[in-house]
């Protein structure tokens, strides 16, 4: 079976996501405790009980999202015994999604993980003041008509660019507030199904990230990098990376760049991968990929039950 591991980014959380792999893989708690040790946090409790809006914060939920996914690993490795570096061919994550791929395989520790992505959230959330900047998805337009609209859209002092390029048919659009409300309407008037303001914290993966960029270049740049063991695909070149420096620049790249994620799952594609395993919280990618290729498989990753099939799978 020649299979890609993916990893969920920010959206997918919900209360909850998890609370399964205490109660039927016990040792999975050892991974949810170490992320409240390295947070000094109980981020567990608002992982499991809630309130949302505490989850939803970018700071909580990226580093939430991170654990879900590394205690399916676990459960894998440890308590089934499986070699995954053998059983997958390549691993990609959307967005935060791509720290959950490298600790998945070897390139960066769980507990550097959790510290980056605590920094990365909080450095995202103060990039720009609240209000100055949006994002919208944009439904049923192609992407070379949406990128030269937004290019018209942003005015004097103004950013506007495409920030996810996720199917053929959602296409994400980010920057200063005034110029996305903009561009929502060019691309209606040109033919877009829907244009749907985002319900998020900060104009993520455009140039008004800046800030954070230069933040996490410190930070990743105190951390062990190392050449995971099955390749990962970036989401800034839509390729496999193996280079432990050009990961570390990528990442950093990544905070203000465009996420290629259509482009990843072609490129994989045509790498040989015809089945993918979406390994965490809820099932955001699995959707996406039927709608970039319905003659692709995907899988949800997340229940017990899905684990047990996917190691019979193996068997």
């Amino acid at each position: 079976m020649t299979c890609a591991f993916i990893f969920p980014g920010q959206g997918s959380q919900y209360v909850g996501m998890g609370e399964n792999l205490i109660t039927d893989f016990p040792n999975t708690r050892h991974v949810f405790e170490q992320l409240d040790d390295e947070l000094n946090q109980k981020l567990t409790d608002v992982i499991f009980g809630g309130p949302e809006d505490q989850l939803t914060l970018t700071e909580n939920a990226q580093p939430a999202l991170f654990a879900v996914s590394i205690a399916i690993v676990r459960v894998l490795r440890d308590e089934f015994g499986l070699d995954l570096s053998e059983v997958v061919k390549f691993a990609a994550g959307h967005s935060l999604g791509e720290y959950s791929a490298l600790a998945a395989f070897g390139a960066i520790q769980f507990s550097d993980g959790v510290k980056i992505l605590r920094a990365r959230g909080k450095a995202m959330q103060a990039a720009v003041s609240n209000g100055a900047g949006s994002m919208a998805a944009v439904l049923g337009l192609n992407i070379l008509d949406l990128e030269k609209i937004v290019e018209r859209a942003a005015e004097e002092n103004e950013i506007c660019c495409v920030a996810n390029d996720n199917t053929p048919e959602q296409v994400v659009i980010s920057g200063s507030a005034a110029a996305v409300e903009r561009a929502s309407m060019m691309a209606k008037d040109a033919g877009a199904k829907r244009c749907v303001p985002l319900q998020v914290s900060a104009p993520f993966h455009s140039p008004l990230m800046a800030p954070a960029a230069d933040h996490m270049t410190n930070v990743i740049g105190n951390i062990l990098v190392r050449a995971p063991t099955t390749p990962v695909v970036s989401n800034i070149t839509a390729k496999p990376e193996n280079n432990p420096n050009e990961i570390r620049r990528l990442l950093i790249e990544q905070v203000t760049g465009r996420v290629r994620w259509r482009e990843s799952i072609l490129n994989m594609r045509e790498l040989g991968v015809k089945k993918f395993f979406e390994v965490g919280a809820g099932k955001v990618l699995t959707g996406m990929i039927r709608r970039i290729d319905k003659q692709l498989e995907a899988i949800s990753l997340e229940s017990s039950d899905d684990i047990r099939k996917f190691v019979s799978l193996i068997d």
